[in-house]
């Protein structure tokens, strides 16, 4: 795998660093000759190049990481996505929703990977605090802030919102599962008349979730906080802490005395997670995506959400208003008929077609270009990637997920509890069930919870699919037994269910290679 690096200043150099580090640096890609002189010695063997056009037309790159001024990283991110390379470009993933939905457009098409740099989310300890909020351990989240202080780096190329507020955006949002409803966002202009040095935000959420947002580069000291107030226990993540006191829940709570709230203070518990440099492992993610084809963990429909929250908060920044933000996402060529209902704080991508009296429930995000059924539930919280396809009578409940691509036969079923009781609320105990990219569900086929199917895996019709099932693995009966394997274009592969084998797709000339197990596709015929 070999990456170029566009862009190596500032933050550039950080990436350059790890990218070595993980040996996968190919090139190094800057407009100014002295910052690529700087790099000779370091890095000897490494391709120095001032002609981005040179680094995307190298057959020899596999991807790059984008690592200029904001304004650059549409023009860039599309160039490189349309000469074939994997894309990694630093937050924000662009400038307005346009170019976000044709960015994302774009990598579908092309097959591409496109990840966003939203750093916190490779954090160890951040994806601890979202483990233990997802297991309930916080209780029903009331309230989020965040803080993202220091004295510089000033900017003249974008306010202190689109430089630092991205980050805690996208952990806001990847924590309360939702897109706010309402945003409204006070900044001071100290420095130069039109940018903004520090803001403000609050976000409204439909849940009655409240989180708020301050940043500033006019700050006497660094503080990078983030504090999350459930009903249950408060979690404090302190970036600027020794790792050992980064994460601390206060499980705090309030008691009523006399009709009066007061509160029971209790002492600070650590958690720990294994130390690792947050950006060494955002490379090493992007390094796997590229190897694996899975989606990032911030991809760019990830990037475009955060994109749409900024540019409410920009035009409440500059009107002075309170912004609403779009209850499909950002403006795009979707169809709803009239009979079908969507409910607030849904976000659908361009070209999806929601068909007669379905439903989308609160807090589901549904991708680009997808077909929704006649009479099909989706929601509540539920994400499902663009391109796929849910035929009719469907329900796809809270606890599922479909990645890229999935088609869900007509009246099939999915279930997210294992022992369901009428009597017995389990809603606590709901199992997570994925469904990766370019899996096939036929009609009429069960799938129960708490399970796996892997990519392009093949499901019957009217199978009853009770265990995981491995990557392009077809799946037949009741319960479901593997009887052979499938290719991406959905032909039957001559190759064996025990043992080692070879087979060609007959219309991609796609070669699959069987080996323990797994199926890797090695290359074209």
């Amino acid at each position: 795998m070999k990456i170029s690096v566009i862009g190596s200043g500032y933050w550039g150099k950080n990436l350059v660093r790890n990218f070595h580090a993980l040996n996968a640096l190919h090139g190094i890609c800057d407009s100014n000759p002295d910052t690529l002189a700087l790099f000779k010695n370091d890095y000897p063997d490494v391709e120095l190049s001032v002609s981005f056009s040179e680094v995307i037309n190298d057959s020899g790159v596999t991807g790059v990481a984008i690592s200029t001024p904001a304004v650059t990283h549409a023009a860039l991110a599309k160039e490189a996505l349309l000469a074939g390379k994997d894309v990694y470009v630093e937050k924000p993933l662009c400038l307005s929703e346009k170019e976000g939905i044709e960015l994302n457009r774009i990598a579908r098409e092309e097959g591409r990977i496109l990840m966003i740099g939203h750093l916190l989310w490779y954090h160890p300890l951040v994806l601890k605090l979202k483990e233990l909020i997802d297991a309930g351990e916080l209780g029903r989240i009331q309230y989020i802030y965040s803080n993202r202080l220091n004295l510089g780096k000033l900017r003249r190329e974008e306010n202190v919102l689109w430089s630092f507020a991205p980050h805690d955006i996208s952990v806001i949002l990847g924590i309360t599962g939702e897109m706010p409803t309402t945003v409204c966002a006070q900044g001071g202009n100290f420095l130069h008349q039109q940018i903004a040095d520090t803001t403000v935000t609050l976000l409204n959420f439909s849940s009655g979730t409240r989180a708020h947002i301050f940043v500033s580069w006019l700050h006497p000291f660094k503080e990078q906080m983030l504090v999350v107030v459930g009903d249950k226990q408060m979690a404090v993540f302190n970036d600027t802490a020794p790792w050992e006191e980064k994460l601390q829940l206060y499980p705090h709570t309030v008691k009523w005395e006399g009709n009066v709230p007061v509160a029971d203070r209790a002492e600070a518990v650590m958690v720990h997670a294994e130390q690792e440099e947050p950006l060494r492992a955002e490379c090493a993610h992007f390094l796997d995506c590229i190897a694996t084809r899975n989606r990032p963990r911030t991809d760019g429909e990830e990037g475009l959400r955060v994109l749409t929250v900024l540019n409410c908060c920009q035009e409440s920044l500059e009107k002075g208003n309170v912004a609403l933000v779009p209850v499909a996402g950002p403006k795009a060529n979707i169809d709803i008929h009239e009979t079908a209902q969507v409910d607030d704080n849904v976000q659908i991508g361009a070209g999806t077609k929601v068909w007669h009296f379905s439903h989308i429930l609160s807090g589901s995000i549904i991708g680009d270009t997808c077909s929704i059924g006649q009479n099909v539930v989706i929601g509540p919280d539920v994400r499902i990637g663009s391109g796929c396809k849910i035929q009719n009578n469907v329900s796809v409940y809270n606890g599922v997920e479909l990645e890229d691509d999935v088609f869900c036969g007509p009246s099939m079923v999915f279930t997210n509890v294992l022992n369901p009781r009428s009597a017995v609320s389990r809603k606590k105990e709901f199992r997570k069930t994925i469904v990766r990219k370019g899996a096939t569900i036929g009609a009429n086929a069960t799938i129960i919870s708490g399970i796996e199917v892997g990519e392009s895996a093949f499901i019957g019709a009217g199978a009853v699919v009770t265990h995981d099932v491995p990557a392009f693995a077809l799946m037949t009966g009741n319960p479901a037994k593997q009887t052979g394997w499938m290719s991406r274009y959905g032909e039957k592969l001559g190759l064996p269910l025990q043992g080692d084998g070879e087979d060609v797709c007959p219309h991609t000339g796609e070669k699959y290679v069987l080996k323990n197990g797994k199926i890797a596709i090695s290359a074209l015929s």
